[in-house]
């Protein structure tokens, strides 16, 4: 079965269509470097992290080969509490997602987005597509439109 027929690339495939976007998912097979399959920088891959912050889980967009400023994110989406990592089976409870292929786009829940704004620097984009051989090409101001996301420099470095 190609990664294209699973369920949750189907789920990504309709949620751009639902938000009129015309971008197509690439499966990128057996790639061990996306980003060299894709003959692009790492850091136009959008790594896309889980967290739970107080009582609240959240999305964490940031360029590839960044590291998630955890200490951050309370401020950054405006929550009190404890930031924490969740496991996978907790993600995936999250998100209809696991991890290497959660896509902000496609979610079972609605979550607070923040942006990595060093994704600026890149005029495409590359985002997980529901599985972590799949991804869609954006830009930052789709990706913003699509996610609804608040654009942050403290969240990565």
């Amino acid at each position: 079965m190609s990664n294209l027929e699973k369920n949750t690339v189907k789920r990504v495939v309709q949620g751009l269509s639902d938000l009129d976007l015309a971008t197509t998912v690439q499966d990128l097979g057996e790639a061990s470097a996306p980003a060299a399959a894709l003959g692009v920088d790492v850091g136009a891959m959008v790594q896309t992290l889980v967290y739970s912050v107080g009582n609240r889980y959240v999305l964490v967009l940031i360029a590839g080969g960044s590291t998630c400023q955890e200490d951050q994110l309370s401020r950054a989406f405006g929550l009190d509490g404890s930031v924490v990592r969740p496991t996978g089976d907790l993600v995936r409870a999250v998100t209809g997602f696991s991890i290497g292929g959660v896509s902000p786009v496609g979610l079972v829940a609605k979550l607070p987005v923040a942006i990595d704004g060093n994704l600026k620097k890149y005029e495409k984009i590359y985002v997980s597509a529901g599985d972590q051989a799949c991804v869609f090409e954006s830009n930052m101001d789709e990706l913003k439109k699509l996610t609804g996301g608040v654009v942050s420099y403290a969240v990565a470095k």
